[in-house]
């Protein structure tokens, strides 16, 4: 059972947790969001709500995760029970284990992708490419059926094996060599952006303090971030807190992995936009600027064949860092409920995965738009898909924050915090009141029928009435002291 199981050392979950935070979206949206909605005074919001939104549900997730030394979803049956709660908090866990389950299906087809571009990089295939060729090779591979399932099957197949060889020799041994490695490419891809590309473009671009382009959205798209890139709600952090050492301090691990995740972001996007800026293209985000934009800029500088291949292989890296943490939830619970092995549960859990993820590779060809599947649910299947956890992820963290601030006891926060009485008192307003209200506007915007203009109204609503009941917390504790 991974009760059993502790990180053998006090930092790999640190290791851990980044892996799980640094993703795809460091690379291609977080740099982007920034440089688009100000520059510093978005990275500016988006620090105060990683602080009032993202480090206090970090904290509650991992308290959970190791007060419980469960899987995610047994973990809060257990939870539930000792704690004398209704079952229905017992969702949380099955929102996270969904959540993994759906993301890791079109995760992998995604990722597959650099497979691809690593390849055609190592080879020369994108030598003095234009900008029609690099549009026309991405939109041939999105064409292939056959080429996607390859490399979707090659990526999931690669994260299996490393679950799979267990906590200690697979996601430890695993983690312990890729993180630094990817810190060490990502450094040697940013020299390299400095040394030939524009790196004053994109330090402008991304730093520059302009407070008059920073819209509503682009407050909300900072709040959105700070929940969705610590991997909040999809059970991988709770399933790796349940592995923490109990005298690891919370506190000090999350503001470290939001520190880093954070770093790790800001670092990427000074190299891929110096890149960008330096070969007089476009900024942009997603897909477009991964495997066309950056293809094109690494065409047209010296060496730059064999840097892309090497910045590719980050990409592979950092998203299957991701990916192993997707696995674990579902696997970790399918050891303590059906007494499998972990091989065995791994290939059931990644094989159902990957089944689903063909759903995924035919919304790029086969049922692409204009089909049936497209007419009768108006998106694609990988649309529906991401739908779904974009609903389901800020909702378990929702239900999180709740659980962990009202059904815990003080002295149980106290002996997982290790911490003085004020940081635990202002946690403990951040998420009861502050987080779920924050959260609650990330959850209102992923539900397609309400309205854009309904959003502010909502949760200015929902705020001002968390504040109102925050004050009243405070007087009411202060009084009982």
């Amino acid at each position: 059972m991974s009760t059993h199981n502790v990180w053998t050392h006090k930092g790999t979950f640190l290791l851990a947790a980044v892996g799980s935070a640094v993703g795809l979206g460091n690379l291609w949206r977080f740099p982007y969001l920034t440089g688009e909605n100000g520059g510093g005074a978005f990275i500016l919001v988006y620090a105060l709500t990683i602080f009032a939104v993202g480090i206090p549900i970090l904290i509650a997730e991992i308290m959970l995760g190791r007060n419980s030394r469960r899987s995610p979803i047994m973990g809060m049956r257990f939870l539930t029970r000792t704690h004398q709660t209704s079952r229905a908090w017992e969702s949380i866990g099955w929102l996270g284990a969904a959540s993994a389950f759906l993301i890791l299906s079109f995760y992998s087809v995604i990722a597959g992708w650099a497979i691809h571009y690593t390849g055609l990089m190592l080879t020369g295939g994108m030598a003095d490419i234009d900008a029609a060729g690099a549009g026309q090779s991405f939109d041939a591979l999105l064409a292939s059926p056959m080429l996607l399932t390859l490399y979707h099957t090659l990526f999931i197949a690669a994260s299996a094996l490393i679950v799979g060889l267990g906590i200690h020799k697979g996601i430890e041994s695993g983690l312990r060599l890729l993180m630094p490695s990817l810190f060490v490419i990502l450094l040697v891809v940013l020299g390299y952006g400095a040394v030939v590309g524009d790196i004053g473009a994109a330090a402008s671009f991304l730093f520059t303090f302009n407070l008059a382009d920073l819209s509503l959205e682009g407050w909300l798209e900072a709040m959105g971030q700070s929940f969705f890139t610590l991997s909040l709600g999809m059970g991988a952090i709770m399933a790796y807190g349940a592995y923490m050492p109990g005298e690891s301090s919370l506190t000090r691990t999350a503001f470290a992995i939001a520190v880093v995740d954070t770093a790790v972001a800001m670092v990427a996007g000074l190299a891929i936009f110096s890149l960008v800026f330096g070969s007089g293209l476009n900024p942009g985000e997603g897909p477009g600027l991964m495997f066309v934009t950056l293809p094109l800029a690494f065409a047209e500088m010296p060496g730059g064949a064999l840097v892309g291949g090497v910045f590719f292989l980050l990409v592979l890296g950092a998203a299957i860092s991701s990916s192993i943490s997707l696995i674990e939830p579902v696997a970790a619970f399918l050891v303590e409920r059906f007494d499998l092995t972990r091989p065995q549960a791994v290939i059931m859990m990644v094989i159902a995965s990957w089944a689903l993820g063909l759903l995924t590779v035919v919304s790029f060809n086969l049922w692409a738009e204009g089909t049936l599947f497209h007419t009768l649910f108006g998106r694609s299947a990988f649309g529906l898909i991401e739908m779904l956890t974009n609903i389901f992820m800020p909702l378990g963290g929702l239900m999180i924050a709740l659980f962990a601030g009202w059904a815990l006891t003080h002295s149980e926060v106290m002996k997982e915090m290790h911490t003085n009485e004020r940081w635990f008192r202002l946690w403990r307003f951040l998420v009861r009141f502050v987080a779920p209200a924050a959260v609650a506007f990330v959850f209102l915007r992923s539900i397609p029928q309400v309205e854009g203009y309904l959003i502010p109204a909502i949760g200015a609503v929902v705020i001002v009435g968390a504040f109102a009941a925050g004050r009243t917390f405070l007087a009411d504790d202060s009084q009982q002291q």
